[in-house]
């Protein structure tokens, strides 16, 4: 059982208490709550390896305050070494599988990180421990083993650094010595908002050897049993940039040791590319360790807000506690319903898991935003994606915004260590299962990005060090430009649960106020379903960010309008229909589906099923939370929206040619006309909950599914239908390769269909059974192969492709094994006795 917090300012808050009458204690103690919720779950989440984009790396939610960071790399040979270290994720670095093996956000956990490049596995074991007021304590055992077949005297070294972005200070407390530092080393610093700490780097266990050979006169100036230690100041704005700085002191000390030694008696690789020891003031320090063999030490943050400090033994203790309440937690919250419930899915299912938290990031730097509202952003005219070109090329067009902060949990570590708006509901759907408290948070971080017009950028890319990983031609984003808005699956989500929760509710708030004692109202335990659990939390949490959701929903509704009537269609509602803007004949990446094929040319009065769902879906979920905090004449809007949207998806995009939903486009002879083809765009509707479990058209949708000529692959569902003419073409991104985000709400629509009495439960619950395990079966053999998930599945092999280590949407595979493996079907009479 972990430690229990009592309430601060306790006396403060009993004064009150006892001077107030009862609806005024309810609102403070309400008030206290809600805050003392927030206080409690921020220091749990204070840090973390919120750097996903490096092998490892450690930083605190607070923006320009401290980073850290590891590099290793083997220095057998003066050629290879530049190509060797490694930092940041990369798929160049043909690693044979890295991530997290166990892992939990509010505790720590175990990763390995197999580098045959290097010969070697690193093993960092990262964990947290509570105590203080800023963030509690924190530490990693840093473990290297050569692998199979390295020499026996593999040399490694490794380098711990820490840079600070803004404000503080950090020193060494060592005595310097230009020989290096015998023993552990000791960083002591100040930092706002963190207090004071210090930062112990052990020599570890004694079975740790430096290299036995080497430059015998060298060995004299600068001996590898020490450590090499190097401060320097750089720009604030440059302290991520470790690799670079790393290189020049290698550099500076390999010309030093050139000159003095020559070219015929250089010092041997692992001696001469040690950084200089320079012990002056600075914001950024590294430490470096050279190793003969294997090697393991540990870094150790001890906070001064804590009564005790962060030691090796507390790190061991932690280290196997944390390993075993994972595993016991995993199995709880995700157990695995045949034929998935034996033993070899178990390490697959937790690594996944482990993964997709183990890519959550903490963000925070200027973004590149188009506000120049250029009139040819309105795409109104013919030609309009040449025009919008010819806009955003102008020299004045991109400017700097912010700096603005993001909580996130990422796509993939190596390819997309940044936020993506589509990416992000999906990602949250299994993490909510694990902590709800965590996923409002990351929630709540996006919607505090929405500005005074309801615009939420689709794609948040923060900082220098994030533009690092991006084209310069995709890092501008602009206000016309939308995303699917997957945030409002979580937050359907948490009002299920609230509402599940509430039926089962101890205490109120009233019955907290009037017991004696007001500490220990919950455990750090309570934190991942506090806000279920207390549900004048929910409230307050629902009506903080409805303000922004509202202003971003009808965001929606106004930039991404379609023209209805003035083409003449024939539709219930003459305002609910929807095009993506940003569209250009070959893409339409703001719906998230790049190259899937759209009307050719692109035209001012296409309309699209799949944003028009989109909005439906969106209309559902803030209708229930505007009724959840009492706004009633809200309700009573989104009813009518909600409503004239299921008609018009049938009015509009239904295609009784094809039978199959379609988008809609104007034609030579200014007619609207239906662009079909067949595949992911087709089943929006279905995807989204949207389609009637009598009507026929689902009997139409679940035949294209079943189709193995259309959708249907032994592997998931196709992206692209078979027939398509543009199947497999071009790109090929979104023409046919599989999609496990897709894939997942096809598996939870037919298991809803398939529960539920009707003319098509029967075929829904039998595809529902097939596509469950045809999905997980190919995503485990791919992981089983290769050690990764991957971004997509080739159609017609299965074999995983595009972007390997894709933790994102991939890992929803958690969640299809913990589905039933098949759903009941009731016996329906035959049609001629109904």
């Amino acid at each position: 059982m972990m430690a229990r917090f009592t309430l601060s300012l306790l006396a403060i808050c009993s004064a009150l208490w006892t001077s107030r009458t009862t609806a005024t204690n309810t609102d403070d103690g309400q008030w206290i709550l809600v805050n003392e919720i927030s206080r409690i779950s921020n220091q749990s989440l204070m840090w973390g390896p919120y750097r996903p984009n490096l092998y490892f790396g450690v930083k605190p939610r607070i923006p320009k305050s401290m980073i850290a960071g590891l590099m290793w790399g083997k220095v057998d040979d003066f050629a290879s070494v530049a190509q060797t270290v490694r930092h940041t994720c990369e798929q160049s670095d043909d690693m044979a599988g890295y991530g997290w093996d166990e892992y939990d956000v509010r505790t720590g956990g175990h990763q390995v990180i197999r580098d045959p490049g290097n010969s070697i596995d690193i093993q960092t074991e990262f964990i947290k421990v509570e105590g203080g007021e800023n963030g509690g304590h924190w530490g990693v055992r840093v473990k290297g083993t050569p692998r199979t077949g390295a020499p026996a005297d593999l040399k490694t070294m490794v380098i711990f650094y820490v840079g600070l972005e803004g404000l503080g200070s950090l020193s060494l407390q060592n005595e310097p010595d230009e020989r290096g530092l015998v023993g552990d080393v000791t960083l002591e610093g100040s930092i706002p908002k963190l207090g004071e700490f210090k930062i112990d780097i052990t020599t570890g266990p004694s079975t740790n050897k430096p290299p036995q050979v080497g430059h015998e006169k060298y060995w004299n100036e600068k001996p590898l049993d020490r450590t090499s230690y190097r401060s320097l100041k750089v720009p604030e704005e440059d302290a991520w940039k470790a690799k670079d700085i790393l290189f020049m002191g290698l550099r500076e000390n390999f010309i030093a040791v050139k000159e003095k030694y020559g070219e015929a008696d250089i010092p041997p690789p692992w001696q001469a590319f040690t950084i200089p020891n320079t012990f002056g003031p600075g914001n950024f320090h590294m430490v470096q360790k050279v190793f003969e063999g294997g090697f393991e030490f540990d870094i150790l943050y001890s906070s001064a807000s804590a009564p005790t400090p962060m030691t090796s033994d507390i790190l061991t203790k932690k280290i196997q506690t944390v390993g075993r309440s994972f595993a016991d937690r995993f199995e709880t919250i995700f157990p695995r319903e045949a034929p998935f419930n034996v033993p070899r899915y178990q390490q697959f299912a937790r690594n996944f898991f482990s993964n997709l938290l183990g890519g959550i990031g903490h963000f925070y730097g200027t973004s590149v935003v188009d506000r120049t509202y250029a009139p040819e952003y309105e795409e109104e005219d013919e030609g309009f994606w040449e025009e919008a070109k010819d806009a955003q090329a102008r020299p004045d067009a991109a400017k700097l915004e912010g700096p603005t902060e993001l909580f996130t949990s990422i796509p993939s570590r190596p390819f997309f260590p940044r936020g993506f708006l589509w990416d992000e509901g999906f990602h949250l759907l299994p993490i909510s299962d694990w902590d709800m408290d965590l996923t409002l948070q990351i929630v709540k971080s996006w919607m505090s990005l929405v500005d005074e017009d309801g615009w939420l950028p689709r794609e948040q890319i923060l900082g220098d060090e994030a533009r690092s990983k991006v084209p310069q031609e995709f890092q501008t984003q602009y206000p016309h430009y939308a995303n699917p808005p997957t945030l409002f699956f979580v937050l359907t989500k948490f009002i299920d649960q609230l509402e599940e929760f509430q039926s089962k509710r101890g205490d109120s708030v009233n019955e907290y106020l009037d017991k004696e004692s007001f500490g220990n109202l919950f455990s750090s335990d309570d934190l991942p379903t506090v806000h279920l659990k207390n549900p004048e939390a929910a409230s307050e949490y629902l009506r903080s960010i409805y303000p922004n959701l509202r202003r971003n929903y009808f965001w929606y509704r106004k930039s991404q309008s379609g023209e209805i009537r003035g083409w003449d269609r024939n539709a219930f509602s003459g305002r609910e229909g929807y095009r993506w803007r940003g569209r250009t004949p070959e893409h339409c990446l703001t719906s998230g589906l790049d190259d899937y094929p759209r009307a050719r040319p692109p035209h001012t009065g296409e309309l699209h099923v799949d944003l028009l769902s989109w909005v439906g879906m969106m209309t559902s979920c803030i209708k229930r939370i505007s009724a959840a905090i009492g706004e009633h004449d809200d309700v009573a809007e989104f009813e009518q929206y909600e409503y004239a949207i299921k008609k018009n998806i049938d009015d509009l995009h239904w295609s009784e040619k094809h039978q199959t939903y379609c988008d809609a486009t104007i034609d030579d002879f200014e007619e609207s006309v239906h662009v079909c083809h067949k595949g992911y765009i087709s089943i929006f509707p279905f995807l989204l909950g949207l389609v009637d479990k009598e009507s026929e058209k689902l009997g139409k949708v679940l035949d294209l599914i079943a189709d193995p000529e259309e959708l249907w692959s032994d592997y998931g569902l196709r992206s692209l239908s078979k027939k398509d003419e543009y199947y497999g073409t071009g790109e090929n991104y979104w023409k046919g390769p599989i999609w496990i985000n897709i894939n997942y709400l096809a598996i939870q629509r037919l298991m809803e269909y398939g529960s539920k009495e009707g003319p098509y439960q029967k075929q829904a619950s039998e595809l529902y059974k097939k596509l469950r395990v045809n999905v997980v079966e190919n995503v485990y053999k791919n992981w089983e192969g290769t050690g990764y998930a991957w971004e997509q599945y080739d159609a017609e092999t299965g074999k995983g492709q595009r972007t390997a280590h894709f933790l994102g949407w991939t890992s929803l595979v958690i969640k299809i094994m913990n589905m039933p493996e098949a759903v009941s079907v009731v016996a329906l009479p035959l049609k001629d006795e109904l």
